[in-house]
């Protein structure tokens, strides 16, 4: 049985987002720890040695999940890199082992926002000025397929309602909507990709 897991996340906005998502995801007595980098490209850099460090003492009961924003880059290409960096130092890759695995890399696609674009209601529980008919819209219709940025979007959806005129708040609003997500209601198909492995590594 899984009783931890060890959660690497590129920036703060994410970290605050999962310490309101994560014990909804996981059983109760399970516990977490989330470790974030401030920025992608240090978590990309420091995985390599950070991962080593596991190999050498991993229990059976943990897992390590691993989560990056695709931002532009190819998502197969991001993929194979987190892969590699586990493989590298011996350790299982749920990719490689579905069954006996130790690390799962998983991807936001494109940013944590469009997570947020994929439970609007949870969005408007914090934010009710945003119109209902949003999601509706032929652009953000498909949260992980909304182009220039999610970032970006999800500033200009909120600003266009009278929030936030000087800008994003980023660890704020996180927290916030991540108080209201409703995982199993969510339209982000990266989203409920993750939410599906927090929930099994919890069940092992």
């Amino acid at each position: 049985m899984i009783t931890h897991l060890e959660v690497m996340v590129e920036e703060p906005s994410m970290e605050a987002f999962l310490r309101e998502v994560l014990p909804r995801l996981i059983p109760e007595g399970t516990t977490y720890a989330i470790h974030q980098f401030q920025c992608k490209q240090r978590l990309l850099s420091e995985l390599p040695k950070r991962l080593e460090g596991y190999a050498k003492w991993l229990p059976a009961d943990r897992r390590i999940v691993v989560l990056v924003d695709r931002d532009q880059d190819d998502c197969n290409e991001l993929k194979q890199q987190l892969e590699d960096a586990a493989t590298r130092v011996g350790l299982r890759t749920r990719s490689q082992d579905p069954e006996n695995w130790q690390v799962v890399n998983r991807i936001a696609i494109e940013e944590l926002e469009a997570w947020f674009f994929g439970d609007m209601d949870a969005v408007r529980s914090e934010y009710p000025r945003v119109p209902s008919s949003l999601e509706q819209r032929k652009k953000y219709r498909n949260p992980d397929r909304i182009r220039g940025g999610t970032w970006e979007a999800f500033e200009r959806v909120l600003q266009q309602a009278g929030y936030f005129e000087e800008g994003l708040p980023k660890i704020e609003v996180a927290r916030q909507i991540g108080r209201h997500v409703d995982p199993d209601r969510n339209q982000s198909h990266s989203f409920c990709v993750f939410r599906d492995i927090i929930r099994e590594a919890g069940n092992i």
